[in-house]
């Protein structure tokens, strides 16, 4: 029998019109299922993408990108500067002093975590443009003033010119006993990034740091800026090279509780959409179940004509295949355009019905963020495919076992 003509069979038995007007329904809800999930698929992985992005380079506006510090602090700290201001990829180092203090006004209390640094440096001028209120640090020490995140400010109901009390885990005897040490600072300015380090951080002038956390002018360390980012590879060797006893912290490593979170995040919800696929699958086994129930006389025509048990097998899954095949063009399709307008088609619907799915000032977006990534689209348009051809193998077994002279005893 020639290769071609289960491939021909398959395809018109696809395209051509039943009996039973339920089994090409059945075989249109396949298509369509098949062709939905695909499309929710690829739409939802594209928007998660996008939110890990948007948070990625909204926290590395103002995070170091790594950190070169001991854990009994840097004295002379000028020099590894111009050791690693030489390092591949660094655009720039400063130092900083960080420690754990909790900030009380009236009432309310937060822990955060301090960081001491020069007003001057990469972190300021980064983070002077996301200011909403007040000033940056000023130039001169003494001054005592404190730049921290709005989810901060709002926690603490506090605004620019408000004073904090600035409580530390340190404990200082007087003739009374032992008490916390403490100090009152100024908000001089309040910036919002849209991320978790809006709610826990506060910088403040690097020589204030100094005398607050008694570090006697030692550092915690350097914070390192790179050109990429994401090109961390020849930070390590250069750490190795020439700072091997000092502890190299990357962005990935100190942020990998949140990253990973976001990760799990976008596999379960994968899993939980892959369903829609599962379902789509299961549709075609009904379908391919209902249409080999339907051309019982001409799988037994074929036979006595010679056809193989296995061409006739092959002619289904081609059937069952070529099913799946059209459901996941379709889907994929339709899910690359949807993720690639989804931020734009989403403004349109909230111009013309007045809403707004994200608040600006909870969310720090005003538009949903989509990033369609070809991996995922391989991998959803692979996954479909497999479940469409594992779909078709019971169906196709089940024709090719199919006796001939049964199916004809009563035509």
């Amino acid at each position: 029998m020639s290769s071609y003509l289960p491939l021909f069979i398959g395809w018109r038995y696809l395209f051509s019109k039943r009996r039973d007007g339920f089994v090409s329904f059945v075989s249109f809800l396949s298509c369509a299922a098949m062709a939905l999930g695909v499309t929710a698929l690829i739409t939802v992985l594209s928007v998660m993408n996008g939110f890990d992005y948007e948070l990625k380079t909204r926290i590395l506006q103002i995070a170091p990108h790594a950190t070169v510090s001991l854990p009994e602090g840097i004295e002379r700290w000028q020099s590894l500067e111009t050791t690693v201001a030489r390092w591949d990829n660094v655009a720039g180092a400063e130092p900083y002093i960080s420690g754990q203090a909790m900030l009380s006004r009236g009432e309310r209390l937060q822990a955060v975590l301090m960081e001491g640094i020069a007003p001057d440096r990469v972190t300021a001028r980064g983070l002077s443009s996301q200011l909403v209120e007040g000033k940056w640090l000023a130039p001169a020490q003494g001054t005592y003033g404190l730049v921290i995140g709005q989810l901060l400010a709002d926690a603490l109901n506090a605004t620019t010119g408000d004073e904090v009390l600035v409580t530390l885990p340190e404990l200082t005897m007087t003739p009374l006993g032992a008490f916390p040490r403490v100090k009152r600072m100024t908000i001089v300015g309040v910036f919002r990034v849209g991320a978790p380090v809006d709610a826990g951080l506060a910088f403040l002038h690097i020589d204030d740091a100094d005398k607050l956390f008694r570090t006697t002018g030692s550092v915690t360390g350097l914070r390192l800026f790179l050109h990429d980012p994401f090109d961390l590879e020849n930070l390590f060797t250069n750490a190795e090279n020439t700072a091997a006893e000092y502890r190299l912290t990357t962005w990935q490593q100190s942020m990998s509780e949140l990253f990973s979170a976001i990760k799990m995040e976008k596999t379960v919800v994968s899993l939980l959409l892959s369903l829609i696929i599962a379902i789509a699958a299961f549709n075609i086994v009904a379908s391919l179940v209902l249409m080999v129930n339907e051309k019982r006389t001409d799988i037994a025509v074929l036979r006595t004509l010679g056809t193989l048990p296995s061409d006739v097998a092959r002619i289904f899954q081609i059937q069952g295949g070529c099913s799946g095949l059209i459901g996941v063009i379709i889907g994929v399709l339709a899910g690359c355009t949807l993720s690639l307008y989804i931020g734009d088609l989403l403004a349109f619907f909230e111009r013309v019905f007045g809403f707004a799915l994200f608040d600006p000032g909870l969310y720090f977006i005003t538009r949903l963020p989509s990033q369609l990534q070809l991996a995922d689209v391989a991998t959803v348009a692979a996954l479909a495919m497999f479940l469409s051809v594992l779909a078709s193998w019971y169906p196709a077994s089940r024709a090719s076992r199919i006796p001939p002279a049964d199916a004809l005893r009563y035509r």
